[in-house]
């Protein structure tokens, strides 16, 4: 064999939930359901599938390697000057880029634990020594990963809202935090589902930005805007650290299909209020549900939701499965006894509350 980065086999690769076809041939069955990616069960409105149709004839071209289009009418949105955002393949990328470009052998990064597999994976990737802080509460520690801050910390990771947690710091916490932490050390605030948050004290992280430039912030078009296929985010920060993640930046890392659905997903804005909505109808369904069943969760500000199913979630995980709906065990991320469960269609949101009580 030849030689290889010895980092590699430090890794456990990132293993995503099984696709609706995986399942139909595994186990012979005609009917199912995903929810374990925390993805839109609703397809992208009408003016992005026009959108699509549009660009799809022009894919014997290249794409737009600078993403001109999408970046002047996100950055007229967002209220921030266009040289400040990048874009990548997903909010993964970003959070890549800003590993490989900050973090190396000798450095240390700072996450939760658990949370976002991706922070761990590329960190240890990079060689870093990476710093798991215990959720509190299935709420971020912040004092805790203050004091694990060194000399050689160069990264601290904060998703927000979290997943698996669903859980959030709040402004109070964000200005705090930003204010302990040393200057030289990046504090990323991965924010794929601040979309879906409705409570008043969320952090505005770009205004933060202006106090702090230390501060970056990435989100994604997957989630809310129900891009998951086409694979497109972005982040936000200072033109200086733009500027470095640009260097490594593979040229035309975004397609022009998402290039041209992202566009268009920001002019059709009632589209996706009215999706918001629906989910926070359905998770309200979920929990009046759970609750019926004595089955016990955490209050979720994000579209899943983290249920306790008791001491073998991967027998209960692996019950649902066999029944055509796919859920997260949650005990590979150590939540022995827990589930995810993505929010679904009214449809498929009762199917797995009936047969979740069939089988807890």
């Amino acid at each position: 064999m030849q030689v290889v980065h010895p980092y590699i086999f430090k890794t456990k690769p990132y293993v995503p939930g099984k696709p609706i076809d995986e399942v139909k041939r595994e186990l012979g069955l005609k009917n199912v359901i995903k929810l374990a990616s925390n993805e839109n069960p609703y397809p992208p409105s009408p003016k992005v599938l026009a959108a699509l149709n549009q660009a799809a004839r022009e894919v014997n071209r290249y794409p737009d390697g600078g993403c001109f289009n999408l970046r002047r009418s996100l950055a007229k949105k967002l209220k921030v000057d266009e040289d400040q955002l990048i874009f990548g393949n997903g909010s993964d990328e970003i959070i890549c880029l800003a590993v490989k470009a900050f973090a190396a052998k000798g450095y240390d990064i700072i996450i939760a634990r658990p949370s976002f597999l991706v922070y761990e994976i590329a960190s240890t990737l990079a060689g870093a020594r990476v710093h798991q802080v215990p959720l509190k509460g299935f709420r971020y520690d912040l004092e805790a990963m203050r004091a694990k801050v060194n000399g050689r910390t160069k990264i601290i990771f904060i998703g927000n809202p979290d997943n698996p947690a669903g859980t959030y710091i709040n402004q109070t916490q964000a200005e705090a935090f930003m204010r302990s932490v040393p200057k030289d050390v990046l504090v990323f605030f991965d924010e794929a589902y601040f979309e879906y948050v409705q409570a008043r004290d969320y952090p505005d992280t770009l205004s933060l930005m202006n106090k702090h430039s230390n501060l970056m912030v990435s989100r994604t078009f997957s989630k809310m805007y129900g891009l998951a296929g086409l694979r497109i985010g972005y982040g936000i920060a200072h033109p200086e650290i733009i500027d470095i993640l640009n260097r490594l930046r593979e040229p035309f890392n975004v397609n022009s299909l998402a290039q041209a659905a992202a566009t268009a997903v920001l002019a059709d804005g009632t589209y996706y209020r009215n999706i918001a909505r629906e989910i926070s109808s359905q998770r309200a369904f979920l929990y009046r549900s759970l609750d019926r069943l004595n089955i016990p969760y955490e209050q979720s500000f994000t579209n899943f939701i983290l249920v306790n199913v008791g001491a073998d979630s991967s027998h209960v995980a692996g019950a649902l499965l066999k029944k055509g709906i796919i859920v997260r065990d949650m005990a590979v991320w150590g939540l022995q006894g827990y589930i995810r469960v993505s929010i679904g269609s009214p449809a498929e949101n009762k199917r797995f509350i009936k047969t979740l009580g069939e089988i807890v």
